[in-house]
Order: structure tokens, then sequence, then C-alpha cells
């Protein structure tokens, strides 16, 4: 498994694959909070076979990267994503990023702008924000986000276990198997449980709505109207009003975890942005 070093010293771990001619246009897959590169099983190979290059990040906490105690915050974690770009020296990327992978992608391209990017997906993003403040009267109080962490620290597995039918929806009929649920919990507690606290904290209190109305490159923004993780009514349909000129696409029985139960449709979504 490949590694790099990010500007504090950090190791990150990647994958990447290609098939034929090894010069397909990049695409890199940011995964969501708690989450691993795994989590793109159902999109990688979708891609790879029809010539494109997959990479996708092991962020700091997760999967096989370092867990360091520090750099939790939204712009340390765009950062890192941009040293992948660098390590690599990608250029024409696609950039699809799902819920807290989302808001990397909308940090990365505010801070380091558009140089190496094509086109941007956001796939049930955390944006533009989620806390409640005087500009934002609809977003979430503070209580809500501590009531979460507090529940992280008496019995973080209970959490995750009551989130995992409401996060692929099976109550509007997706099938999922209690196999595939069962990997998705193991998956989010493989996480570090700093990282998934201080993660959280960042994601709640970020800010992106600025840096949204500055997109220029092509951009999807894909939702789910069941998604319970990032209401579409916070999230989705206020970005889908904030990027400029984007395609926005909401799967009426999709939840939070659309990129299993929706994999075709959010395949063939991301295969006609890529084609734009």
């Amino acid at each position: 498994m490949p590694y790099f070093t990010s500007q504090d010293g950090t190791h990150l771990a990647y994958e990447d694959y290609e098939t034929g001619s090894g010069t397909g246009e990049p695409i890199v897959f940011v995964a969501s909070w708690v989450l691993d590169t795994d989590m793109w099983e159902y999109q990688i190979p979708f891609f790879a076979e029809r010539g494109y290059r997959c990479i996708a990040l092991d962020r700091r906490g997760h999967g096989r990267s370092d867990r360091p105690s520090t750099g939790y915050d939204i712009d340390t974690t765009a950062d890192d994503l941009a040293a992948l770009l660098e390590h690599l020296d990608l250029t024409g990327v696609t950039l699809v990023g799902h819920s807290f992978g989302g808001a990397e992608v909308a940090r990365y391209l505010a801070r380091h702008g558009e140089g190496r990017v094509a086109r941007v997906a956001l796939v049930s993003a955390v944006v533009p924000l989620l806390k409640q403040t005087d500009d934002n009267p609809d977003g979430l109080p503070e209580a809500a986000l501590e009531a979460t962490i507090a529940q992280f620290r008496t019995d973080r597995p209970h959490w995750f276990a009551r989130q995992a039918q409401v996060w692929y929806a099976t109550h509007l009929g997706n099938e999922v198997s209690p196999a595939l649920i069962d990997w998705t919990l193991r998956k989010c507690l493989s996480a570090s449980p700093w990282a998934t606290t201080q993660l959280m904290r960042s994601m709640f209190h970020a800010d992106h709505r600025a840096g949204l109305r500055e997109i220029t490159v092509p951009t999807l923004v894909v939702h789910g109207a069941a998604d319970t993780s990032a209401p579409v009514d916070l999230t989705g349909r206020r970005t889908a009003q904030l990027v400029p000129g984007c395609r926005y696409v909401e799967y009426p029985t999709a939840g939070h975890g659309l990129f299993v139960t929706h994999a075709g449709q959010l395949n063939a979504d991301l295969l006609e942005l890529l084609k734009s």
C-alpha cells in the first residue's frame, strides 16, 4: 500500500487503480467521516474498468493512515488532500467527496484553488454550514453536537449501531443485508475514537458558504431526500443554491449511504459529469 507524508509529518495511505494504458483521467475519491477507502468498492471498479485512474485516500485517523493527536480540523485535512494531489502531481482531477469528504473537497478548493481540478462531485456533503447561527437560524444547536459527543464517550458502538438502518434508509425499501450493515458498523468503529470526536466538532462548526460561491469548475451535487445524517434542507438543497451553475440531483428514497443503496444511479451521474 503506498504512503506519502503530509506537511506535519503524518504518514497517509492511499490506493491507486488504473487499467489499460495507464493514462486515464484521474478521479480522487474522498471518504466519509469514520470510513476509509473501502467505502468506494462500488465506485472504483466501475470507473477503473472504464479507463479512469481511481485514487482514494485514508484520512488521518482512518484506515491504514497514522493516528496522530492533532490535525483533525477541516483546514488540515483539506491540506492533506492537497498534499496527495501534489505528491502524485495530478492535474485535470475530478474530486468526489462524500459527507465530510465533500466538506474537505470544498475547503480544498477554497484554500488551494482549482488549478489541478477539472470537476467536482459533492455527494451527501455536510456543507454549507451545520451550526445554528444568527444568519443560519435553521441550523443545529450546539447542544446537539455536545449530546452526540457525550454519547460517543459513553457508548460509541451503541450510537453507530442505532444509525445503521437509517443510514441506508432501509425503511424506504432499500435492500441492505445484515452482513453489509455489520460491515459498515465495523468500519465506522475502526476509525480512531479521538479522530471521530475531533472531526465531528470540525464538521459542525465549518462554514463553507463563501467558498462554495467561488467554485467555477463543473460541479455535481447529489443528495438523498431521506438523509438524516446531513438533512437535505440544511445541506444539499442549500449547496445547490450556492454553487454557480451546478447540477443538482436528489434521490427520493436515498439516505446518507447512497453510495451503496443507489450505487448504479450514482455511478451513472458521476459518469455524466466526467463526460461533460
